[in-house]
């Protein structure tokens, strides 16, 4: 694969090698690679007939439907920017981004995109033009088959992609610190990481990739979508991830390549009627987002018989920063993310961004062909996080072996001052994640009068199993320091999650605030 292609570079050198194979599997509907890259240019050459020009914004608030792949190479083919959003966004939420980027359009579905809010604010301060439907009409408004009709009435316009310089996408980060920022990536930001990980993979045109991440997330863009792209491949979408029906999609499409959460994973090694499904197409995936404990490690490896590797990365790197590889043990596999992937440098810092030695904690440091070109619209976030040398701070703490292999302690901002001592959430949350009832763990820190902060677990716990304070106190009492044992333990029906499945730690804070309020000092 040339990593200088552009987007749409990618998806036609796909289409030319294989134009009658299945590309997209929506549950919705099959679609072949011809008809994809001629939906695509009905899509470019629709959009440009309605204004739509290079550099201009345009949000994507669609969940995993095949639409959003034909949306997605439609824009990066007129040299416009995908703005992808969150369809769990509340009104102020979709509101800030829309005013952010100054996007000059939006395409959503009924249920997810706050249809109503959007038709005030229509054409009001000059940027917001368009309101394109997906999978329902209303006819003030332009639909997607109305877009693709449109585009039969002239050629794409052809427009000139510098794969280095020009972004394809803003994607606002998750927001567990805060106001979401826009990360633009380039065409080789993603041409790059897509690449890098089909590359770590071994992934070839035989594989199906199941995308149960959602599509609107850099994990879905690049590794999911991209990479099934930059090899050929094929891909099968699942709007909402349920165990049951991912493990019937495996069985019936054939699946390869499954990337996801932990908590996927575990859910699926959990299903009652787990056994009964073949499972032997299963080959590879990424797991990312949470640790991932070294007996789920084993068991997706050896019972689903899935090699999977892990990776380390975020947003602003375009994922993958550092993966596992194929000859890495189960306990690397759970213990670290890997080494720095193809094209990337890691390295620790101290609070002066002088590099440490290894086994010593401090900050994470990254480089690569996959870094953002800096915050929209931010320059000062920007200069706080990338040097004018390339690296970026990423704001996670972690130590480097001998051998290269990164281990995460934790963020930064996450650390937690007991009395003086300091805890990283992560470590306690990794041996947490070894208990048989745990299925999914977070740890914060609240205020208290004589300590400064004490510790809360919030725990989620597999269908069936019981625990109290008295049982996890006890699990950890010869395994950490006792200081680092949490002052509360809390069990959850649910944590609150980014799309992503990342925990919302400052949302979690606030709930747990209130829960032990009484109990506070």
């Amino acid at each position: 694969m040339n990593y200088q292609l552009s987007v749409p570079q990618v998806l036609e050198q796909a289409y030319l090698q294989s134009p009658e194979k299945e590309v997209i599997f929506d549950g919705y509907k099959r679609v072949t690679y011809e008809e994809l890259y001629q939906s695509v240019q009905l899509m470019a050459s629709a959009l440009a007939a309605k204004g739509i020009q290079k550099g201009d914004r345009v949000l994507v608030c669609l969940p995993n439907w095949h639409e959003f792949v034909t949306i997605y190479f439609g824009l990066a083919q007129i040299g416009a920017i995908l703005v992808p959003c969150n369809t769990r966004y509340m009104k102020e939420e979709l509101q800030f981004i829309l005013e952010n980027s100054g996007a000059k359009a939006i395409f959503l579905a009924e249920e997810y995109g706050h249809f109503e809010f959007l038709k005030p604010i229509l054409n009001k301060d000059g940027n917001f033009q368009h309101i394109f439907t997906v999978r329902f009409k209303d006819p003030e408004y332009t639909s997607y088959e109305e877009l693709l009709e449109l585009g039969k009435k002239s050629e794409p316009p052809q427009v000139e992609i510098d794969s280095i310089e020009d972004v394809f996408s803003i994607l606002y980060t998750s927001g567990t610190t805060g106001h979401p920022k826009g990360a633009m990536l380039t065409h080789k930001n993603f041409v790059h990481t897509a690449t890098v990980s089909a590359e770590c993979m071994n992934c070839t045109s035989n594989d199906v990739f199941l995308i149960a991440v959602p599509v609107f997330h850099c994990f879905g863009m690049i590794p999911g979508i991209l990479t099934a792209i930059v090899v050929g491949g094929k891909m099968v979408f699942m709007e909402e991830f349920k165990a049951e029906k991912a493990l019937t999609l495996i069985e019936q499409e054939k699946i390869s390549v499954h990337h996801g959460v932990p908590t996927m994973f575990i859910l699926e090694l959990n299903h009652p009627s787990f056994k009964q499904f073949d499972l032997s197409s299963l080959r590879t995936g990424i797991i990312a987002a949470a640790p991932c404990p070294e007996e789920i490690v084993r068991k997706i490896r050896t019972i689903m018989g899935c090699d999977i590797v892990v990776s380390y990365g975020m947003t602003e790197s375009s994922t993958t920063l550092t993966i596992t590889g194929f000859e890495d043990d189960d306990f690397l596999r759970s213990e670290t993310v890997g080494k720095a992937a193809p094209g990337a440098e890691v390295k620790i810092v101290d609070n002066n961004r002088v590099e440490l030695s290894p086994g010593v904690v401090g900050e994470i440091a990254a480089k690569s062909f996959g870094i953002m070109k800096g915050y929209f619209n931010s320059p000062e976030k920007t200069a706080e996080t990338l040097d004018q040398d390339g690296w970026y701070y990423t704001g996670d703490l972690g130590t480097l072996d001998e051998n290269g292999y990164l281990r995460i302690i934790g963020r930064k901002k996450e650390m937690i001052i007991r009395g003086g001592f300091n805890i990283y959430p992560r470590e306690i949350e990794e041996i947490l994640y070894k208990h048989e009832s745990v299925l999914e763990v977070a740890i914060v820190g609240l205020p208290d009068t004589v300590l400064g902060e004490i510790t809360c677990a919030a725990i989620r716990l597999k269908p069936g199993k019981t625990e109290d304070q008295y049982s996890m106190k006890t699990y950890l009492k010869d395994k950490v320091a006792d200081f680092k044992i949490p002052d509360h333990f809390i069990f959850v029906e649910k944590l609150p999650v980014t799309a992503s499945g990342k925990i919302k730690k400052i949302a979690l804070e606030q709930e747990l605030k209130e829960t032990l309020k009484p109990l506070l000092r």
